[in-house]
C-alpha cells in the first residue's frame, strides 16, 4: 500500500483519471457509436445515447468530460501552483504564470476553432473549449492564489448562487423573467450582444462568456478537492470515503435544484455544476483509492500516458490527419478483416495509433505545457 507521504507528493490517479477522460473524445466514444451500428444490440445503443450531448436541459454521461476535466486542472492546482509558493516565489510570480496560461488556452482555443487561417471577425467563433478552461483555470487559480480555504468554499457557493439569481430575475428582451430556453435566457443574450465574431449556435454559444461564471466554480471544486487530497492530517481512505460522501451529496443538491434551475450544460447551470461535481468526485475517489492507496499503477499506464499531454491530442486532431495515416499503415488489415468489420477495426487502429504518439512522446519526455 502505499504511504500518505508519497500520495501527498504525487498524485498518479490524477494523471490516469485525466487520461480516462480524454480517451473518450481521442476515439472511444465513436468506438461506441460503430459498434451499437454494427451490432443494434438494445445495449450499446443505450450506451452509445449515453454518448452524445443533450441537446438543451437534461444530463448524459458525455456530458461529464468537459467538466470532468475543468476539475481535475482545478485538482492540480495545490500540487502545482502550491509547489511553486511552497519553493519560495512570489503570489506574483505565480500569477503572471497563471495569467500566461490562461490566456495561451484561450489563443489556442480560437486557433483550434478556425485553424491558421486569416477570417473576417465577423467569421471568427472566439468562444472555445480551451478558451473555457484558461478562463475557468485562470479565474479559479486567482482566487486560490489570494484567499483562504473557507473563503474559496464561499466562492464557489456564492457564484453558483448569485448565478441562479441572474438568470431568475432576468431574460433576453421580450421573454418572461427567468426564462432559461436557449432564446430567451439571459446569458445567451449577453453572449448575442457582446462577443464578436460568430456564436456556435447562432443565438447561442455553448461554450459562451458569461457562463464562464459558473465554470469557475468548477475549477474551485477540484482546487478545494487538491487542498484536501494534500492535507496530511487525514489517513487515505478517510480521503476516499469523504471524496464519496461529498460526492453524494452534491449530486442530491443537484437533482433538488434541478427542479427550479434544469441540469443544462449549455447555460453551465449551477445544477449542472454540482451534478458534475458529485460525479468528478466519485470518479476520483475510486482512481485515487484504487492507484494512489491500494497502490495498483500498472494498468493505469495506458490512461496515464494520454493524461501527461491531454491538450496535445486534443489539438492534434486539427493539425493531424489520423484517418490518412491508419489507412497508409492499416489498409491492409482492413482488407483482410471484410467490410463488416472493418469499421470498428479501423477506429481501435486510430486509437491504439495516437496512443503509440503520445507513448513516443512520453518516452522522450515531450509535453506540452502551456
Amino acid at each position: 500500500m502505499a504511504t500518505d507521504r508519497f500520495i501527498s507528493q504525487r498524485l498518479h490517479s490524477l494523471d490516469a483519471l485525466r487520461g480516462f477522460d480524454m480517451f473518450w473524445i481521442m476515439g472511444a466514444d465513436e468506438l461506441i457509436h460503430k459498434i451499437a451500428e454494427h451490432t443494434q444490440s438494445s445495449f450499446w445503443q443505450g450506451l452509445a445515447h449515453q454518448f452524445k450531448h443533450v441537446k438543451w436541459d437534461g444530463f448524459r454521461i458525455y456530458d461529464l468530460i468537459f467538466p470532468l476535466f475543468i476539475f481535475l486542472a482545478g485538482v492540480s492546482t495545490p500540487f502545482s501552483i502550491g509547489r511553486s509558493l511552497e519553493q519560495g516565489k512570489s503570489k506574483s510570480e505565480v500569477l503572471k504564470k497563471v495569467l500566461q496560461r490562461g490566456f495561451t488556452l484561450v489563443i489556442l482555443g480560437i486557433i483550434y476553432n478556425e485553424g491558421l487561417e486569416i477570417k473576417p471577425i465577423a467569421e471568427i467563433r472566439f468562444s472555445s473549449v480551451l478558451g473555457r478552461i484558461g478562463i475557468a483555470y485562470m479565474l479559479a487559480n486567482i482566487i486560490y492564489l489570494y484567499t483562504k480555504e473557507k473563503a474559496q468554499i464561499i466562492w464557489f457557493g456564492a457564484l453558483l448562487i448569485g448565478y441562479w439569481l441572474i438568470l431568475k430575475f432576468t431574460s433576453a428582451p421580450g421573454f418572461p423573467m427567468g426564462d432559461l430556453t436557449e432564446q430567451g435566457n439571459f446569458a445567451s443574450y449577453v453572449d448575442r450582444s457582446i462577443l464578436p465574431g460568430r456564436l456556435s449556435r447562432g443565438i447561442h454559444d455553448t461554450v459562451g462568456f458569461f457562463n464562464n461564471i459558473p465554470a469557475i466554480s468548477t475549477a474551485l471544486a477540484g482546487i478545494i478537492t487538491g487542498i484536501f487530497l494534500k492535507n496530511d492530517k487525514f489517513q487515505a481512505i478517510e480521503k476516499v470515503k469523504w471524496m464519496i460522501y461529498t460526492g453524494v451529496i452534491s449530486l442530491v443538491l443537484a437533482q433538488i435544484w434541478n427542479l427550479d434551475f434544469p441540469i443544462n450544460k449549455n447555460i453551465w447551470s449551477s445544477s449542472f455544476v454540482l451534478q458534475t461535481t458529485g460525479l468528478s468526485l466519485l470518479l476520483l475517489a475510486l482512481f485515487y483509492y484504487i492507484i494512489d492507496v491500494k497502490g495498483y499503477q500498472k494498468w493505469a499506464f495506458f490512461f496515464q500516458v494520454i493524461g501527461m499531454n491531454s491538450i496535445l491530442i486534443y489539438l492534434s486532431g486539427h493539425f493531424i490527419d489520423w484517418d490518412y495515416t491508419n489507412n497508409a499503415l492499416l489498409n491492409w488489415l482492413f482488407h483482410i478483416c471484410g467490410e463488416s468489420y472493418s469499421v470498428i477495426i479501423s477506429v481501435i487502429c486510430v486509437i491504439l495509433i495516437k496512443w503509440v504518439f503520445l507513448r513516443f512522446l512520453y518516452e522522450k519526455k515531450v509535453f506540452l505545457r502551456v
